[in-house]
């Protein structure tokens, strides 16, 4: 059995707003565990220029334990990330994230 990371990618938000991804966002999606962290902002700077010290910055993952290889989960990843997409679309405004496919083992 191992550790596949599906996803990993950041969630953020306004530091005045009193928000906590953890409580808006399920644990678990389709067998995979969604991690959420705080972290520090991971650049200074938005593309548009706006200082992301702003905004609240979580690290989130996507984790699935399993004993296939991590290439064999792409379908399954595919559809684990149409069901968080609806989630995070759900999200109130201000609320930005980021998600990138990893496929990696832990």
């Amino acid at each position: 059995m191992q550790a596949v990371r599906l996803f990993q990618g950041y969630l953020w938000h306004p530091k005045e707003a009193s928000l906590d991804p953890r409580a808006l966002l399920p644990e678990e999606v389709l067998g995979a565990r969604l991690l959420i962290d705080p972290v520090p902002p991971p650049t200074p700077f938005f593309e548009d220029g706006t200082p992301t010290a702003t905004q609240a910055f979580y690290q989130v993952t996507l984790l699935l334990l399993t004993e296939e290889a991590p290439d064999a989960l792409k379908p399954l990843a595919e559809r684990v990330a149409e069901a968080l997409r609806e989630h995070l679309e759900g999200l109130p405004p201000g609320v930005g994230w980021l998600l990138l496919e990893d496929l990696r083992p832990l």
